[in-house]
């Protein structure tokens, strides 16, 4: 175990503080409820974003860009929406400072805005404004629309990642000509997310519908993908929402139909965050820190060379540029070598698409040192290569999943061998998190079954249940947990209400959440 790493067992909550700390992903900002997101963090979430946007543009989605700041008329135009994210809103009142006469040294707000000017909590309003200049016609639609942005929602109650007032997302919005063609994107992009957690981020996922109570304020109908952490809780890691004419009626986004008659358009909203991060921590990390999947990881591999002489030390980089020659290539070799001091951590592009390195840690520190840095960032594997292993041919083969080793010999190494390695670690990350998931989904037939589990045990909850806000909300606080979603894979037929003892055709989940 890390010696700066509360373990999970002892204190989850901590050991999530600590395993951020010590990969350096993030730190909290001067500004209450706010982080930064370092370097090491950032370079994970341009791995998600990549991806991601690339999915986006393949289901014919394209980028744009609307104003941070959203007059606060626009928000009471949809009442839903303003009652769902009222108190969490952050609002300009003044425009600029100025000195303030009575105290030295102080500056005050000087001028009023006309009309306050809301930092957005989401964009459905400013977009939906913009959207109802736009269309004129049914030639004019679809309309897909996706932007990478921040958000500000005014969180009591911070966590690095997962919840703070401000954080990263993309949203996208889309307006649609008929009903069907919004609910059809409403489905293809929850299939988007959770294609991405499972095959990227090897979370495994369920998918479903939200209650009403759960669902996104001013939508018809919100799904999302919910996923499983290690202590039992559950996390939502994406949503989309079928807005139906909600907005469009709001803000009188309207279009000339093919039977000539004026009509409002159908839209959707959908959107992830920097809580992945939060999730792909969670659900994967262990005891001695971070570990991340192959497909989002910045470094795949850290070589870390071994010696005591300037002699050795020469045998060592010689044997160390036959294993790089044989994973990146000569050119790129050569390249690095022309910009590359002697000393430090030297960085060669394995994948450039995806900004995915190899790295030799060539600075002025104990190999125990150099080991312990790259396996508290997670960084799929490692390399060590000493005077005997080079005389042996071979190097030191290390995984950070399971902290196995073994001796690989110079001549089996390629690129494609490291990519089958790296897909070799994605497959036993995801059926490890599945199995874990898997084992903690439990049935229950009563309401005092329910609690039990969750007394004792966590995790999923799968029942019968007829959806109520007064049943949802005596649930949650009595025991924590809320429905998280209704699964998409219904067994069919009927069952009784856990709670009321009524019949219903509903199985929901149940858990407690972050």
């Amino acid at each position: 175990m890390a010696k700066n790493i509360k373990p999970r067992a002892q204190d989850y909550n901590q050991w999530y503080i600590d395993v951020i700390k010590a990969a350096q992903l993030a730190d909290y900002s001067p500004v209450k409820g706010c982080m930064v997101i370092r370097p090491e963090g950032y370079a994970i979430w341009e791995a998600i974003q990549r991806d991601l946007d690339r999915r986006f543009k393949e289901t014919g989605h394209v980028n744009a860009y609307f104003p941070l700041l959203i007059p606060q008329s626009f928000l009471a135009k949809e009442a839903q929406h303003v009652e769902g994210f009222a108190m969490e809103c952050a609002v300009v009142t003044h425009s600029r400072l100025e000195k303030d006469p009575n105290k030295p040294g102080v500056l005050k707000p000087a001028s009023p805005l006309e009309e306050p000017l809301v930092i957005r909590p989401t964009s459905e309003t400013m977009i939906g404004h913009m959207y109802a200049q736009w269309v004129q016609s049914y030639r004019d639609l679809p309309i897909l629309i996706n932007q990478w942005c921040n958000v500000m929602r005014w969180e009591m109650r911070t966590r690095l990642f997962l919840r703070t007032a401000e954080f990263l997302w993309q949203e996208g919005h889309t307006a649609h000509e008929t009903p069907e063609e919004a609910q059809e994107e409403t489905l293809r992009m929850l299939d988007v997310y959770a294609a991405f957690a499972e095959e990227v981020l090897a979370i495994p996922v369920v998918k479903g519908e939200k209650t009403e109570s759960e669902k996104f304020p001013g939508a018809d109908t919100t799904y999302c993908i919910e996923a499983l952490m290690q202590d039992g809780k559950a996390l939502q890691a994406g949503t989309s929402h079928n807005l139906g004419q909600n907005f469009s009626k709001a803000f009188d986004i309207k279009y000339l139909g093919r039977d000539q008659k004026q009509q409002h358009v159908w839209t959707t909203s959908w959107g992830v965050s920097t809580r992945l991060i939060g999730a792909m921590i969670m659900a994967h990390s262990d005891d001695e820190g971070l570990v991340v999947p192959p497909k989002v990881a910045p470094v795949v591999t850290a070589i870390v060379p071994i010696f005591k002489s300037p002699e050795e030390a020469a045998k060592v980089r010689e044997f160390i540029e036959k294993i790089l020659v044989a994973l990146v290539g000569a050119e790129e070799v050569a390249a690095v070598a022309k910009r590359a001091k002697a000393e430090g951590i030297a960085s060669y592009f394995f994948d450039k698409a995806s900004d995915q390195r190899i790295v030799v840690d060539w600075r002025d520190s104990r190999p125990g040192d150099k080991q312990y840095h790259w396996e508290q960032r997670g960084v799929p594997f490692r390399m060590e290569v000493g005077p005997r292993d080079v005389d042996g041919g071979a190097f030191v083969f290390k995984q950070r999943l399971d902290r196995s080793k073994a001796m690989v010999q110079v001549g089996e190494v390629s690129a494609a061998w490291l990519r089958g390695k790296l897909d070799e670690m994605h497959k036993a990350m995801f059926d490890k998190a599945a199995k874990f998931r898997d084992e903690n989904i439990r049935r229950a037939e009563t309401y005092a079954q329910m609690k039990e589990i969750f007394e004792t045990k966590g995790g999923f909850v799968r029942a019968w249940f007829k959806p109520s806000r007064e049943a949802e909300a005596k649930i949650k606080d009595e025991t924590k947990a809320t429905v998280r979603c209704i699964p998409f894979d219904q067994p069919g037929g009927t069952g009784k209400c856990i709670f009321t003892g009524e019949e219903t055709e509903t199985e929901v989940l149940f858990a407690v959440a972050y």
